[in-house]
């Protein structure tokens, strides 16, 4: 049987690409780092598949990336698709925030996910089939001040993804950067973001992000950019000054003062 892997799974995108491949007849292998939300997502997944395996990782240690690779080996599970979902943000001004958080957080969004793909990218080559989805933002296409080592970890990950498909498209292997707008997650919470304008009050749902990527991804598409408004951002900005789009996107992400 084929499986699919999906780094944090237990929610929001991840737990939805999860579905989508659990109902297109993947078995899955679920990866976070909370084994309780891990569970608790792996009870709902089952009525979709009972082929399902939870490793508890936290991909801000670089070993992990190894080691789920290990666990995977073990199980003997063969792996044809890997989706990049982990990763998480921060915001406030460079020099004022804990810059253990920020490695922590170029750790997770980029380093991980490249050691991941590696890995697991050599048995797709030696099999000559597999799908590679790793979930970048919107946030790459531009720089963005207030969360700037965020925005450039996206940019990473879009660049690293389409190089990645021109290499790997002769051994029959697909690789997809989904590149989503603000998405109905915890992830501005978790970022603790208090900005002046909320230019991301649109948000989309994670079920129909996590829908549009995985059909790119099997249609072969390098970059998925759902929404027609995101596209329009992001073609927009080639007719608009770099220094010009950097400034709007400062002004509206800086700090909302504080109200009493």
């Amino acid at each position: 049987m084929k499986y699919a892997l999906i780094t944090g799974a237990n929610r929001g995108i991840g737990y939805y690409l999860a579905r989508e491949m659990a109902l297109d007849g993947y078995g899955i292998v679920m990866v976070g780092r909370n084994k309780e939300r891990l569970e608790h997502a792996k009870q709902k997944l089952k009525t979709y598949t009972p082929h399902i395996h939870t490793l508890v990782y936290d991909l801000g240690d670089p070993t992990a990336p190894e080691s789920i690779y290990n666990d995977v080996k073990k199980l003997n599970l063969e792996i044809d698709i890997i989706a990049n979902n982990a990763g998480f943000g921060s915001y406030g001004l460079f020099h004022t925030n804990d810059i253990k958080n920020e490695l922590d957080m170029m750790q997770v969004n980029m380093t991980s996910l490249v050691h991941l793909t590696h890995l697991f990218s050599q048995d797709m080559v030696r099999r000559k089939r597999g799908k590679i989805l790793n979930v970048a933002s919107v946030a790459g296409f531009q720089s963005g001040p207030h969360m700037n080592v965020y925005f450039a970890s996206k940019s990473f990950v879009v660049h690293f993804s389409e190089a990645l498909a021109y290499e790997l498209k002769p051994y029959g292997i697909k690789v997809t950067a989904l590149c989503p707008g603000s998405t109905d997650t915890d992830f501005f919470s978790r970022a603790e973001v208090n900005r002046k304008s909320d230019l991301f009050r649109h948000k989309a749902t994670p079920e129909s992000v996590a829908i549009k990527g995985y059909k790119a991804l099997k249609k072969g598409k390098s970059i998925a950019i759902p929404g027609l408004n995101n596209k329009f951002m992001i073609q927009i900005q080639r007719f608009v000054p770099r220094k010009a789009v950097t400034a709007i996107l400062g002004i509206g992400m800086s700090k909302q003062p504080n109200k009493g």
